[in-house]
């Protein structure tokens, strides 16, 4: 069993920490609001700390899954930050999902002090991380991956290295594309089925089990019917990650019509109020038309 470092105990962190202490690791965590690490502690056992340099310090293997690439950076560098604590050879694993920019950045940070990098970002919501079956797509050096693969098997059903660093997160990019035109669409197939009269529970039974069905439709259409958005991933955090993949599409020549009409659908949701609904939201701003 390894000595491992945990920072960020969000709605995804706090599970994924609480699965590698299960699995015999000795964890400490550490989260900028210190009330929710002694919680986890509570919970979980291990221990926490006051700093990620702390946290970091003797770690064999750093997690992180934090906010955005600030977050990531402030948690990462400065005289209070992981890499201060970490020692040449140990490897920091990131599960955040930020630009690949970012990643490349501080993996050449991590580099002058003998530390590998792993950009790991993650798919499989908040559920997925509680159950411990998460997607997780990385990047990086392969033998750092193949270091960290054991380790984030605590909470992961796959977990693949798709190549050099940035790699994991282009490859979360694609993910949150293939959602953001999947999602409009359940949202406007369930929206005609109400308009024309239809029973929508009867309606997904029947196309949930041909071509049509997915993921989102099996899991989501439920709580879409019933006009309730208090689950999974939030709109902002989309929005975020959406921005995210039209920046670099402008980078790399990408063209992505559907997702940038759809980061405005979401942006549409937030002005209606609801920023902390989950994905599945696209439906209200539909029925909210007319």
């Amino acid at each position: 069993m390894a000595k491992l470092a945990f920072l960020g105990l969000g709605v995804m962190g706090y599970p994924m920490a609480g699965h590698l202490q299960a699995a015999g690791h000795d964890v400490t965590v550490y989260n900028r609001t210190a009330a929710k690490a002694e919680a986890w502690v509570k919970e979980h056992g291990g221990s926490s700390a006051a700093t990620p340099r702390e946290a970091a310090a003797g770690a064999e293997f750093v997690m992180s899954c934090v906010g955005n690439d600030d977050d990531l950076r402030s948690v990462c560098t400065g005289e209070s930050g992981a890499f201060a604590g970490m020692a040449a050879g140990s490897v920091f694993v990131d599960h955040t999902t930020v630009s690949a920019a970012v990643t490349r950045e501080l993996c050449a940070a991590a580099a002058s002090g003998e530390i590998a990098f792993v950009d790991a970002p993650i798919s499989g919501g908040q559920a997925g991380a509680e159950n411990g079956i998460l997607s997780v797509m990385c990047g990086g050096d392969p033998d750092a991956f193949d270091r960290a693969e054991p380790i984030i098997g605590a909470y992961s059903r796959i977990c693949r290295r798709i190549g050099d660093s940035g790699a994991g997160q282009m490859t979360k990019m694609c993910n949150q594309i293939a959602i953001a035109g999947l999602v409009q669409g359940l949202s406007e197939a369930m929206h005609f089925a109400e308009k024309a009269g239809l029973d929508g529970r009867a309606v997904i039974e029947v196309i949930s089990q041909g071509a049509a069905g997915s993921w989102q439709m099996n899991n989501r259409y439920e709580t879409m019917i019933d006009d309730h958005f208090e689950h999974g991933f939030a709109v902002d955090w989309m929005r975020k990650d959406l921005g995210i993949c039209l920046d670099t599409a402008d980078e790399t020549g990408a063209s992505l019509p559907v997702t940038a009409l759809v980061d405005q659908f979401y942006k549409d949701v937030q002005k209606m109020g609801g920023g902390r609904w989950d994905t599945s939201s696209l439906l209200s701003r539909l029925r909210k038309a007319g």
